[in-house]
């Protein structure tokens, strides 16, 4: 083998041994750039350059489910909700604008509905438990006070393939809640199955994936008497 062609073969096997590759099981989507959602933070802060938001109020916060919320204010009287959610996020996504949407309006308490997208992308029920964990970790390392709660991944028609893996994300989430301070577990997921265990699709919308005011309804409710407690 020629000198030069020697020197390549060893310096890529030095490079290799240096930077090995990402595992074959992690999704591609799993590395996208949080900064893509940055014209959705940057529209909540002109928002907030004309509206004055008091302390002590409820963020809410998440994907699209979180986003399509326009009812809170009607929906949670006295609360003074702040919707947060931006469609198509995940927890990570949360986690990396927390500093933006969640700390600044020093909050008692945090709602948060994410892991949906971020299963069928990819990840994984124990990689969503640990995101939602590393959230928890970032707000209260900020407000330490702060109650937080994990509204339970839903079950969607249009979804009904990863119901399996929904279950499970959600009881090791459950699971993490009973054991970490100020933090709770809000069970949407059970009263939205139908008798035969399945998503009920009555409480969507034509996509089988966002809800009505129906689905909303139970979700107004659960939260609403997690609420009351605080």
């Amino acid at each position: 083998m020629p000198k030069f062609a020697l020197l390549f073969c060893l310096a890529l096997l030095t490079a290799c041994a240096s930077n090995p590759p990402s595992p074959a099981s992690t999704p591609a989507a799993q590395l996208q750039d949080s900064t893509k959602f940055e014209p959705d933070i940057v529209a909540f802060e002109q928002a907030d350059s004309v509206v004055r938001r008091r302390p002590g109020g409820v963020v809410f916060v998440g994907s699209s489910s979180i986003r399509l919320w326009d009812t809170l204010g009607d929906d949670f009287p006295g609360a003074a909700p702040i919707n947060r959610g931006f469609g198509g996020s995940r927890l990570r996504d949360t986690t990396f604008y927390a500093q933006r949407i969640i700390t600044p309006y020093q909050p008692r308490a945090v709602v948060v509905y994410a892991g949906d997208n971020d299963l069928a992308e990819g990840r994984t029920p124990q990689q969503v438990r640990d995101d939602f964990a590393a959230l928890v970790a970032q707000v209260h390392s900020q407000l330490p006070q702060v109650r937080i709660a994990f509204v339970s991944i839903k079950p969607s028609p249009a979804r009904q393939a990863l119901l399996g893996q929904m279950r499970q994300a959600n009881a090791l989430i459950r699971d993490y809640t009973r054991q970490a301070k100020g933090v709770d577990f809000l069970d949407i997921a059970t009263p939205m199955l139908g008798a035969d265990g399945q998503p009920r699709g009555e409480l969507f919308l034509d996509d089988q994936l966002h809800m009505n005011r129906s689905g909303y309804a139970i979700w107004t409710d659960v939260v609403g008497r997690w609420l009351d407690t605080l």
